[in-house]
């Protein structure tokens, strides 16, 4: 079966001593036959590639749409699991934290992983997971000591891992390094170093930093919640006042932040906080310390409010420029106050740890830390922001904020760790004098106390 010559395309058989000729003819048949044919392929090509081309937009709308109807659904789960949490009790709220920092821990460390090495490595994977564990139990361990002193040292079992706490954190860390440097191998050298600063950098930047959010909670579910919903409703208002009025880019690393709603956003952040923290200090079951872990909502936990929740009438002085005796005064809490430098933090400073996250994805070419939430990325891509405001509330209320004064716990700490055996039975003998004179012991419990006792060798 013959077909018409194509303009390009060279027949030996055509050549010869008329070759050129030959060439010459095949080259005006294919330019005056062909022309129609050529046109009448393109046209049945275009015609092919516009359903191609449609299918390709509705199937990119679809997955848009499912991605939406997502990441709405899994938005009104959280929402609906941290708010049970927050009702259900302290240790909900804890259990959570922790959570979100083994998985964080575990979409960091993930990043920086080379599956083939680790095949030939596996104790530098399982190093990771020890040094997770270790410093946990270090920073965990130092929370319970602190805020449950009055528990932990008068425990049998618990007295001796609470007083020597800290070796035994040295100690476990430092036969993680020991087994480190043992399992070190000539060729992997520079892989395992690499892994050992960027674990380290992750149990720093993610462990450590979100650890003082659980001595936030412990201190009163305020110091948790407040922090927390300054940061969400910041990126709400930046992502409304951006697209509403965004004109200048902000930052190279984030092209769709703008200034116009990196300032809008501080603004509404400031007269959300003032107006929530109103609601808060209401409520003695946000402003209380965690005596009980076991309360929740609906139970009432009773303590002396710290004095930054009393409301005050501040009035200014009188002014030169004002009328004799004018002066203007406005009642509120000193916590609202606190709370314009803490929305200014989480409006100005906090979304830095998420220009952070988003170069280091940058340089490692990714576009989310993880898949842990459907719809949303990974839990970094969530808590990169929290993690920094999180540090920032604990020291600014231990700064400014903390109303110091002695409660049991300390007084059984100083009792425990500075008094001897001797000195500690003089001080429940004194104690129980104490409150038979005061009426509220009877009198046999002098008695029963010094027969409960048993005889004290004499010390040299």
């Amino acid at each position: 079966m013959t077909g018409k010559s194509r303009r390009g395309v060279k027949f030996p058989h055509r050549m010869g001593n008329n070759g050129q000729e030959a060439r010459r003819a095949s080259t005006g048949d294919a330019t005056n036959d062909q022309e129609p044919t050529v046109a009448s392929e393109e046209v049945s090509v275009v015609k092919n590639e516009q359903p191609t081309s449609a299918e390709e937009k509705a199937a990119e709308y679809e997955k848009k749409k499912q991605n939406f109807i997502t990441r709405t659904l899994w938005t009104f789960v959280m929402i609906a699991g941290f708010f049970t949490a927050l009702f259900m009790g302290h240790i909900y709220v804890l259990c959570i934290i922790t959570y979100i920092q083994i998985v964080s821990f575990k979409e960091v460390i993930a990043i920086s992983a080379v599956p083939s090495r680790e095949r030939d490595l596996r104790p530098t994977k399982n190093l990771n997971w020890y040094w997770l564990a270790s410093t946990m139990y270090f920073l965990y361990g130092e929370s319970c000591i602190y805020y449950f002193k009055h528990i932990v040292l008068v425990d049998k079992v618990l007295l001796p891992l609470a007083t020597h706490h800290r070796f035994i954190s040295f100690i476990l860390y430092v036969l993680g390094f020991v087994f480190f440097v043992g399992s070190l191998k000539t060729g992997h050298l520079k892989f395992q170093f690499a892994q050992f600063g960027w674990t380290h950098m992750a149990l720093f930047l993610i462990i450590v930093q979100s650890h003082f959010i659980i001595n936030n909670v412990l201190e009163g579910l305020i110091w948790f919640f407040l922090p927390a919903a300054l940061v969400i409703t910041n990126d709400i208002f930046a992502y409304i006042c951006g697209i509403t009025f965004g004109r200048t880019q902000l930052i190279k690393l984030s092209p769709k932040k703008t200034v116009e709603g990196f300032v809008g956003a501080w603004i509404m952040t400031v007269l959300f906080g003032i107006f929530l923290t109103s609601l808060l200090i209401r409520s003695k079951y946000f402003i209380c310390p965690a005596t009980d872990l076991g309360a929740n909502i609906f139970s009432s936990l009773e303590c002396e409010p710290n004095p930054v929740f009393i409301p005050k009438t501040f009035t200014t002085p009188e002014l030169f420029f004002l009328p004799p005796h004018t002066t203007f005064s406005v009642t509120l809490a000193p916590m609202q106050i606190h709370t314009f430098f803490w929305a200014t933090f989480a409006s100005l400073i906090a979304p830095f740890g998420g220009f952070f996250a988003s170069g280091l994805k940058r340089t490692f070419r990714i576009k989310d830390f993880g898949h842990s939430i459907p719809g949303h990325g990974g839990m970094t891509d969530r808590m990169d922001c929290q993690f920094v405001m999180g540090l920032f509330a604990y020291l600014y209320y231990h700064s400014f904020i903390e109303f110091h004064q002695y409660n049991l716990g300390d007084v059984v700490q100083s009792a425990v760790t500075g008094l001897t055996t001797a000195q500690q039975i003089a001080l429940v003998k004194q104690m129980s004098q104490y409150l038979v004179n005061q009426g509220v012991a009877e009198q046999d419990l002098l008695q029963c106390v010094n027969n409960a006792f048993l005889p004290q060798a004499p010390q040299s």
